[in-house]
């Protein structure tokens, strides 16, 4: 690998951050191209191990899913889209949990913003069983002797750069700069293209799923700590104005608000710009294309915002590449890495 910079971070307990924003230090200084091998901590901080750590007991608020950074990345000024393509995402332990969290979380109890007479769901920690060799997410039922292996697909549901203006989100919140998004499109192979809104960017990454249904309904997906691997890389101007992702297959637009229907409109609404930019389209052409063509899986119901993601396969486009290409020079980085590391 004499031709790529490959640099590791690993924080201490004390070094995770809370929030995006903010005048916190960088943990890393990085140029555009660098490889990150980076160890994220579970949202519970790895505090939750198994049935009798209840979250409520265990955890403190505001201290929950910690995220590694910020990196600063060199160069990144206010106006330029910040490109992060994930290598390889890897559990770290051979244990996850999941859980009903707090009384008042997730999209079928009441809850702060939904109030309701009846009391809160039983607290309650299911703990999974990771064997990566077998590519297998061992679901054990609490009330009964039922279980089920469940194949793993590793992602991260919180990755983002600091706001604009100042402003300071908490890492639990996703909006127009990333964060807690929790798609399960964010797995190994995608690109993510972010605004940069601060000098540096400062990106941090945590909250790593083992795997998560669409909407993450219970409000926790297989929570695990992670062993992750990026590149980093930056394009000057560009900036889109809401998170964008792009796999080998598809281009995907994000949007993170609430109703939940306001989250929909703002991706279908990227999207069928991002399309009509692409193709040269008149943009209700691209509004009929994407209309026909395009998918439109959710990200959370359960945070401070909603994520919905709008969903194109590249097909339609007639080759028109986003980004001049970045997402296929940075997936060729990547795997230059797994042939060498």
């Amino acid at each position: 690998m004499n031709d790529i910079d490959v640099v590791r971070l690993h924080p201490t307990p004390e070094q995770y951050a809370y929030a995006f924003g903010g005048p916190r230090e960088p943990l890393l200084r990085v140029r555009p191209g660098t490889v990150v091998e980076l160890f994220t901590e579970d949202c519970f901080g790895g505090l939750v191990r198994g049935p009798d750590d209840l979250p409520s007991t265990v955890c403190e608020f505001p201290y929950l899913n910690p995220v590694t950074g910020p990196i600063h990345v060199e160069g990144a000024e206010p106006g330029d889209t910040l490109a992060v393509h994930f290598v390889d995402i890897a559990p770290a332990r051979d244990w996850a949990v999941s859980t009903t969290t707090f009384p008042h979380f997730g999209a079928l109890t009441t809850t702060h913003s939904t109030a309701m007479l009846h009391d809160p769901l039983q607290e309650v920690v299911w703990r999974y069983g990771i064997d990566c060799e077998r590519n297998s997410c061992r679901f054990q039922a609490r009330f009964s002797d039922h279980t089920v292996e469940l194949p793993l697909d590793p992602m991260h549901g919180t990755v983002g750069v600091a706001p604009a203006a100042g402003e300071v989100v908490m890492s639990i919140t996703p909006g127009a700069h990333g964060g807690n998004m929790d798609t399960p499109e964010l797995r190994a192979g995608t690109t993510l293209y972010l605004g940069v809104n601060v000098p540096g960017a400062q990106l941090a990454i945590g909250d790593g799923h083992c795997r998560q249904g669409e909407g993450e309904v219970c409000g926790t997906a297989v929570e695990a700590a992670m062993e992750t691997v990026v590149v980093i890389d930056l394009l000057k101007g560009g900036a889109p104005a809401w998170p964008r992702l792009e796999d080998d297959r598809f281009l995907m637009s994000t949007g993170s608000v609430r109703p939940l229907e306001d989250a929909y409109r703002i991706s279908q609404h990227d999207l069928v710009g991002w399309t009509s930019t692409l193709t040269g389209l008149h943009q209700l052409d691209a509004y009929q294309l994407v209309s026909q063509a395009a998918l439109a899986p959710i990200g959370n119901v359960v945070d401070t915002n909603y994520t919905v993601v709008a969903k194109l396969p590249k097909t339609v486009l007639g080759g028109a590449p986003a980004y001049d290409g970045l997402h296929r020079s940075l997936r060729e980085k990547g795997l230059d890495y797994l042939r060498t590391r």
